[in-house]
Order: C-alpha cells, then structure tokens, then sequence
C-alpha cells in the first residue's frame, strides 16, 4: 500500500467514526436542552448564577457534526492526492492538465522529482527564444542620450557578424554598481531586441552575453578621422597633414566624436594624408618622411 492509499484509509475510518460519534453526542445535546431548559426559570429567579447557565447552554452546542464535515473534507483531498501523486496512468481523465501562459520551450525546471505543488510555487521556466530581449547596462551619463528606438549592434555574441537590434526602452530607475577596479558607478539598463534574421542568431538563447553598442547618431557619406589626430590650437582644433615631405598645421572644424573617432565638417579633404600621433618635435614646416 502506498502513502496516498493509507492517508485514503485513514481518512475514511475517521469518517465513520465521527458518524458514530453523531448518535451519542445527539443524546447528549437532547439532554443538554432539557437541562439549560430547567435551569432557565431558576436563573430568571435568581436561584442560580448567570455563570452556570452559560455552561449549560455551551453543553449544549455539540462538535460532533462539525467533526463529521472536518472528515468528509479530510478524505476527499487523500482521494484526490491519491489520483494525482505519482500517477503513471494513461487515463487522460486521471491527469492534471496544466495550461502554459505562452507558447515556447522550457527553459529551467525548478523542481525536477515529483511531490506536492503548493499555491504560487514555481515549477518551471518557459520562454520563446525567437523573441529575446537584450539587457545592457550602461552609466547613467550614458543612458540619458540613449532614446527608444535608437539603433543596436551586438557584437562579440559568438557569430561571424553584428547582429541589427532596436531600443525598446529605457528603465527609469538606476542601480549602483561597483566596477572592475572597485568604484562605485550608477548604472540603467537599457531594454532592446534583435531585429535580425532568427536563422542568423537561433543559436543564441536565454542568458548569454553579448556587447552592445548604441548608435547615437547615424549619416551617410562623413568624413572621419581617428582622434589621436587632433589637438588644440588656440580655441580651435588643429592637426598635421603632409605637403611636399613637409608637416603642415591645418586648423579644421570638428562635429561629433565618439572617443576614437572624430567627424572632419571643414579644412580636411578626402584623402588627405595626416601624421596620426604627433609629438612635441612635428612643428610646421619640419620635414617628415612616410612609413
């Protein structure tokens, strides 16, 4: 006999004997009634105490029935239990159907073995991988430029190329977050998703990591140059090009700059040959020679 078959038969011999208990706690009640009905006129004479009539009456109210009902619930759950736990039947009528809130596949079983299910407790994660979202956390100072629907490029996420995406939105709640090197960074996190090809990224599932990179600002047709190029001149930005084996200050117009890269509005033609590191030593006019 299993365990759900004892609690089964537990159950149902403690049902019959609170049925048989039934019988005399009625007679019992019977002779309670007729006793507080006795001590009623005495206490309205004041032969007795208030006291003895509230116990006469308490003697009355029996919880016989009450433990009838208590094991005819007590049963029907063992019975249930019974049906449910451990059932390896191939009757469709004897298993529980469990509906999933969306189509997809498991991601992580909670609870691998089997046993009892208590309200609200998780079991399994589902998800469908064709419709990831990606979590990047950037500074705060960062984020405020970052717009929903700004374009995405995911990088070093394992494939040959960047994977396309789009921001969804920005959280408008930040977090502390302690970096590499121990200091203290207030950081968000920006949702976005893949618009890609599925075939190109179905390899890439719940939990994996990738790098994104945001594109603030997109045009066509810009004429870029790296940033180690550039110095100061005054209040106006400057670099060296090459004339005649010669360096040339050139005073330029810069627009926006990313760190490594900076966009050339005036004073650079397209293939323009510039010295990318000068030192103290690159003057005007001081000859150079190419590598």
């Amino acid at each position: 006999m299993s365990l759900a078959e004892a609690k089964v038969a537990a159950a149902e011999a403690a049902r019959r004997a609170a049925e048989q208990n039934v019988d005399s706690a009625r007679a019992d009640a019977e002779l309670a009634d007729k006793e507080l009905k006795r001590l009623e006129p005495l206490a309205e004479q004041g032969h007795i105490s208030a006291n003895s009539l509230d116990q006469a009456g308490a003697q009355k109210r029996s919880a016989a029935e009450f433990a009838v009902d208590v094991a005819r619930h007590e049963l029907e759950a063992a019975r249930t239990a019974l049906r449910h736990t451990g059932n390896r039947s191939s009757n469709p009528e004897d298993r529980v159907q469990v509906l999933a809130p969306v189509s997809g596949g498991i991601l992580k079983l909670q609870h691998e073995c089997e046993g009892v299910v208590t309200r609200g407790q998780s079991r399994l994660e589902i998800g469908d991988t064709r419709s990831l979202e990606i979590e990047t956390d950037v500074l705060s100072a960062d984020a405020v430029k970052i717009k929903p629907g700004m374009s995405v490029l995911y990088e070093r996420w394992g494939g040959e190329k960047p994977l396309i995406g789009q921001v969804r939105r920005v959280e408008p709640v930040g977090f502390t977050k302690i970096s590499a090197l121990g200091v203290e960074e207030q950081r968000v996190l920006v949702i976005s998703e893949i618009t890609s090809d599925p075939e190109q990224w179905q390899t890439l599932v719940d939990g994996y990591r990738v790098e994104s990179r945001f594109i603030l600002r997109e045009k066509q047709d810009v004429l870029q140059i790296p940033a180690s190029v550039l110095f100061g001149f005054g209040d106006q930005w400057a670099l060296f090009v090459i004339q005649d084996n010669k360096a040339r200050r050139r005073t330029v117009k810069v627009g926006q700059r990313n760190g490594l890269s900076a966009r050339i509005l005036d004073g650079l033609a397209e293939g323009d040959p510039v010295i990318t590191h000068p030192d103290d030593t690159i003057e005007d006019g001081v000859r150079v020679k190419r590598r």
